[in-house]
């Protein structure tokens, strides 16, 4: 069977990283770059593996740095960790089992696993959070990281599939940690909007944080998480205020010069109530007609069954 390099890159992750590579057992061979911690992540480390890296910590280029510890892996094949994610026993096993056929498909050269997101305390299903496939398991050499930007994922020369399980992210587990974690990203968010030439609109500050709750607690039926779901769905919608923000102030804090500031202001918020509106409507039409599918369906199912 091929042989199996897990890296992970951390920073201050003493609270993750024993259960992270706790459950790297099965790997051949575990790599940990440490990005300045000052934590004690590198004496837990230290525990594992004495393939630990240091290199200088840079918030704005986490993944890219990434690829540093890819050139450390020994192994023909590399799963890219980050500390505060687990692979369960199952996952374990089954990347074993597909590597080891492994040989008979050369063109394949990564795999897609699903994240089980925990999120306060909670598995959040659904708000856009599940399945959340990540290409994490991929041959040496074959996948890289490319931009700077957070969240851009890694470019793969070959083909990829998909695993069935899946691996447990611990993430947020704390307001403080979103609010850290997520002005990071806005920053990097807001760089990129401006690079790509994003046509700055004041009342975009009321669309866009708008236009992503909607698709996080309607559309992708946040809603059926609960009152988790509708936390998730108003905090993703202030991680796109605050990108916002952050692209208002790259601009300097231009100011409105608008005559009617007020009455352009209240346009907008009605438009946003009017469409609050229609999906409320539209999610408790979608939620009668599932007790009427599943009568029809019984029914259909009685017709077919053989008369005695």
């Amino acid at each position: 069977m091929s042989k199996i390099s897990a890296v992970i890159s951390a920073f201050n992750e003493e609270e993750n990283i024993k259960r992270c590579l706790g459950s790297l057992k099965f790997a051949d061979e575990i790599v940990v770059v440490d990005n300045e911690s000052t934590d004690l992540t590198v004496k837990i480390a230290r525990e594992f593996t004495d393939k630990i890296f240091s290199q200088k910590n840079n918030p704005e280029q986490i993944d890219i740095q990434k690829n540093f510890g890819f050139d450390k892996a020994s192994s023909e094949w590399i799963l890219s960790l980050d500390a505060d994610e687990e692979v369960t026993d199952k996952l374990a096993k089954e990347i074993k089992s597909v590597l080891s056929k492994e040989a008979n498909k050369p063109t394949v050269t990564g795999y897609w696993i699903s994240r089980k997101n925990l999120i306060f305390d909670k598995w959040i299903e659904n708000a856009g959070w599940y399945p959340d496939f990540q290409l994490k398991l991929f041959k040496k050499g074959k996948g890289r990281y490319t931009s700077k930007h957070v969240h851009e994922g890694i470019k793969l020369e070959g083909e990829a599939k998909k695993l069935k399980e899946h691996i447990v992210h611990h993430n947020y587990t704390s307001v403080l940690q979103f609010i850290n974690k997520t002005t990071n990203y806005a920053q990097n968010e807001a760089k990129d909007l401006m690079e790509k030439g994003y046509e700055f609109s004041y009342f975009d500050a009321i669309k866009l944080p708008l236009r992503e709750f909607l698709s996080r607690f309607f559309a992708r039926k946040g809603y059926k998480d609960g009152f988790h779901g509708l936390m998730v769905s108003m905090f993703m919608a202030f991680y796109h205020f605050l990108i916002f923000a952050f692209v208002w102030e790259q601009r300097g804090f231009s100011r409105y010069e608008g005559p009617d500031f007020l009455k352009e202001a209240e346009k907008e918020f009605k438009k946003s109530g009017k469409e609050i509106l229609f999906w409320f409507s539209k999610e408790k039409i979608e939620s009668m007609k599932s007790p009427f599918r599943k009568m029809a369906a019984r029914f259909s199912e009685k017709l077919k069954s053989p008369k005695l």
